[in-house]
């Protein structure tokens, strides 16, 4: 969700501002995801690079984030949205932690929709303390399989992501979900997230739908080899 401070910067705003259309947004995307029957949304809300900003910014997007849970847990059990987070929660503030807590335990019952918010997250952070969480169970070489590291990652129990949507012009995966995107297929927009629709969503959707997946394959490979060169395979 990349842009909410370039949004104010061209509006002459605090870049605060722009963080609070940012919030107000992914209400509007949440509802369209369920609509369509996204079975998990994943939103990249604050990087564990993104510690380094100012800390005036940094407090803003801490008080942002707890107040909007504290907002939306009741639309949460309502609409049967479960909540949950990834990353490197020992960096978070114990106040955001207790909320986070609260309403992570309070939602897991619920199946509508799966709302995966990675918070304080990095992709190579996620993996370093997998490979420590391995060598503290006493991991063998043999034991270490891609289902077994898979399991050890933030994310365990969720599937990778099928789509990953990068709003504001920006063509890079700025460390999110570096095990897990492996095969996803990417949707860039010069759209800043403030003014991410969701008709551009579903433009989004659409045309994920249009693309072959074939995970390293070659699709129908036999069929077009034999329409190219009859006679060649035998029977």
């Amino acid at each position: 969700m990349d842009g909410n401070g370039r949004w104010a910067e061209l509006r002459g705003l605090p870049r605060s501002e722009g963080h609070k259309r940012g919030v107000e947004r992914v209400h509007e995307i949440v509802e369209a995801a369920k609509e369509v029957r996204v079975e998990v949304l994943s939103i990249y809300a604050f990087s564990i690079e993104n510690w380094m900003r100012p800390e005036e910014e940094v407090a803003v997007i801490m008080e942002l984030l707890e107040s909007t849970l504290k907002k939306e847990f009741e639309s949460f059990m309502k609409e049967g949205v479960r909540f949950r987070i990834v990353g490197n929660r020992e960096k978070l503030p114990e106040t955001i932690r207790a909320v986070v807590e609260v309403v992570e335990q309070e939602t897991r019952d619920n199946s509508n929709l799966i709302l995966q918010c990675a918070l304080s997250y990095g992709g190579r952070d996620e993996i370093i303390r997998a490979v420590k969480k391995a060598i503290a169970r006493g991991a063998q070489p043999d034991d270490i399989t891609e289902n077994y590291i898979a399991g050890l990652l933030d994310t365990a129990g969720i599937p990778d992501p099928d789509l990953i949507i990068r709003t504001s012009g920006e063509q890079r995966l700025s460390n999110f979900l570096l095990w897990q995107s492996a095969y996803s297929e990417f949707y860039f927009t010069n759209t800043l997230w403030p003014d991410f629709t969701r008709g551009e969503l579903l433009d989004a959707i659409h045309e994920y739908r249009t693309r072959s997946r074939r995970f390293g394959k070659v699709e129908n490979s036999g069929n077009l080899f034999a329409e190219r060169f009859p006679g060649m395979l035998g029977t």
